[in-house]
């Protein structure tokens, strides 16, 4: 078997597989709905005011830089693995990786990126 095949193989399976999960919970699920069911539901307390909370956009952009932060940091770590086999060019790779990195953080601090308050408010200069 071509390793084409196997991949098409093992795609099939998993698809079949999510179809036949899709189509039991489908089957043996329930068919009536309660008085509660559109309530959002939590440790068996029903909610006494509306659970749609905002959040400030700083959160979510902290939440992104972390993740990409975080990726690559795993690329630093499978560099750590290979880092024999690499040679003096893949230490002067993950060494420019890394200045480039601590451009990005810099970057990010000094434009105001990582600040979780409000911004501080900005005297006019006469």
């Amino acid at each position: 078997m071509s390793e084409a095949a196997g991949i098409g193989v093992y795609a099939l399976a998993i698809c079949l597989m999510v179809g036949v999960m899709l189509g039991a919970s489908w089957a043996l699920g329930p068919r009536r709905r309660g008085p509660a069911d559109p309530n959002p539901f939590e440790s068996g307390i029903l909610p006494l005011h509306d659970t749609h909370i905002r959040f400030p956009s700083q959160f979510y952009l902290v939440a992104m830089f972390f993740v990409i932060f975080d990726l690559e940091m795993v690329f630093v770590f499978a560099w750590a693995v290979a880092v024999r086999p690499a040679g003096w060019a893949g230490y002067g790779g993950m060494v420019a990786f890394l200045i480039l990195l601590l451009l990005a953080l810099a970057y990010l601090w000094r434009s105001g990126g990582l600040e979780w308050g409000p911004a501080p408010r900005r005297v006019a200069r006469t």
